[in-house]
């Protein structure tokens, strides 16, 4: 009996961190423009509050599998935990902008080692068969918190200080750490591995500016040549960073991951389900404001039943993996998104409030039946020596899935509503610039939306080719 106990208390302390790292992600999308007029700082400036923290878990992700080899379960969570509270003090009292950035940045490092780690906790203390239910509990924190997250911070920002957002952290994580130290315990052997410290520069430079590129496209257009270099300079230095995984007899990530069939396909699926879903979570709300004058505490609310329908269906949907395997519900899920995907190419001026929330529901029930199970399927076909790679590997494709789906879209949507800008010009003549733009942003809304959908029908087709339960227990 102490044996589930351990596993339990184990399992909501980590969940109770994971909760508030991934919190702390989205915290601070809706209060970006109100820090530009506190600190005096352009939008350009400002996004730095985002980007930098992706750039530092993005380039961090790859490392951890090294980290888990090296450090105790317990070190590396507490570490983590320690990370988070420093930087959340830092951006608490920051009396200028650099020292709020700063502190993102250590946040960041906390965040980047605790998804990774606590993926792989689970693959090592629990079976196969339970492991479904218990990343759907999983998936309860990291959806839970960025779904709450935008309605949390445009309150406490509309009613008290930005401030909050971070001096409300502090004592959560402290009672976190304290857990820690006097309940968790070393799930996994640690090794005295000798860290290979040019592929850690490999990867940095690589990751670091595929996704710094890829996050400024969006912002500077794909001809500029500053995104262009550091695309092409980033995907060179990766692919030099892959061949030295290939050959090392001790790589620091593995690829050898993906010589198996199922892990393979199942993170191409992992890559266009990320891309559509962070370009759906930046889209909709430049539509509700830019084209329909909401606030941003009003694209929150819009966005919040859709967020916790998909958080308190994780750990079903969880479940139903255990019993039934992951194509099912894949069928399933892309059956709720492909329409959800369809019904807003040809968004007006007109269409509801509760239009859009009933579709952003649906939305969210289709991925809850994929995010989670996706990640449990590429793990559960792999051996358990492959499983920390596996997880690094998993969560590197995600970052980056997540910088190229907003990059795109945001591009498709900033190019098409330039185009649309001018045809109305010459249609109406007599329209005011203001309604122009507002109808061309709306437009070109809708035309990045035709985008998605393709790639959800793209994610189907894929689907298909994943292997049922029964193969996979056969195998």
């Amino acid at each position: 009996m102490s044996e589930s106990i351990n596993k339990k208390v184990l399992l909501t302390v980590l969940i109770f961190g994971c909760f508030l790292s991934t919190l702390n992600q989205t915290l601070l999308n809706v209060a970006l423009s109100n820090l530009m007029d506190v600190f005096f700082v352009s939008a350009t400036t400002v996004q730095w509050l985002a980007t930098g923290f992706m750039l530092v878990n993005g380039v961090l992700v790859p490392i951890t599998a090294y980290l888990m080899k090296r450090f105790s379960t317990r070190q590396l969570f507490i570490s983590s935990m320690l990370f988070l509270l420093v930087g959340s003090i830092f951006c608490a009292v920051a009396p200028n902008f650099t020292t709020l950035l700063i502190g993102r940045m250590i946040q960041a490092v906390g965040a980047g080692i605790i998804m990774p780690l606590l993926m792989s906790i689970v693959m090592f203390i629990f079976p196969p068969e339970k492991r479904g239910s218990m990343m759907g509990l999983i998936g309860l924190a990291m959806i839970f918190a960025p779904a709450i997250a935008p309605t949390l911070a445009g309150f406490i920002i509309d009613y008290y200080s930005w401030r909050w957002l971070f001096i409300g952290i502090i004592p959560f994580v402290v009672i976190v750490i304290f857990m820690a130290m006097k309940y968790l315990i070393n799930v996994s052997e640690t090794a005295n591995t000798k860290l290979d410290v040019v592929s850690v520069i490999l990867s940095t430079i690589g990751f670091g500016l595929i996704l710094y590129g890829f996050s400024n496209a969006g912002s500077h257009g794909w001809d500029d040549t500053v995104v262009i270099v550091f695309i092409l300079v980033g995907i060179l230095t990766t692919a030099i960073f892959c061949l030295r995984q290939i050959k090392s007899s001790d790589p620091l990530l593995n690829l050898s991951v993906f010589k198996n069939k199922v892990f393979t396909l199942t993170s191409i699926i992992n890559i266009i389900v990320t891309m559509m879903m962070y370009a759906d979570m930046i889209l909709l709300p430049i539509y509700l404001q830019n084209g329909r004058g909401f606030t941003a505490l009003d694209a929150g609310l819009l966005l919040l039943p859709g967020a916790l329908v998909n958080a308190f269906m994780s750990p079903v949907t969880g479940k139903m993996y255990d019993r039934f395997g992951a194509k099912p519900l894949f069928i399933i899920g892309l059956i709720f998104v492909i329409p959800s995907m369809w019904v807003v190419t040809d968004l007006t001026e007109t269409t509801t409030f509760s239009f859009l929330m009933i579709r952003t529901i649906f939305l969210r029930i289709g991925l809850s039946f994929i995010t989670m199970p996706l990640n449990t399927a590429g793990l559960n076909a792999l051996p358990k020596t492959l499983v920390t790679h596996g997880t690094a590997v998993n969560n590197t494709l995600r970052q980056i899935a997540g910088a190229i789906g907003s990059a795109v879209v945001i591009t498709i949507f900033t190019a098409q509503t330039t185009n649309h800008a001018k045809t109305l010009l010459v249609e109406t003549p007599n329209a005011t610039a203001e309604g122009i733009r507002t109808l061309a942003s709306i437009l070109g809304s809708s035309d990045a939306y035709y985008f998605m959908t393709t790639l959800a029908i793209l994610a189907f087709v894929l689907t298909l080719f994943v292997p049922s339960k029964k193969s996979v227990n056969n195998s």
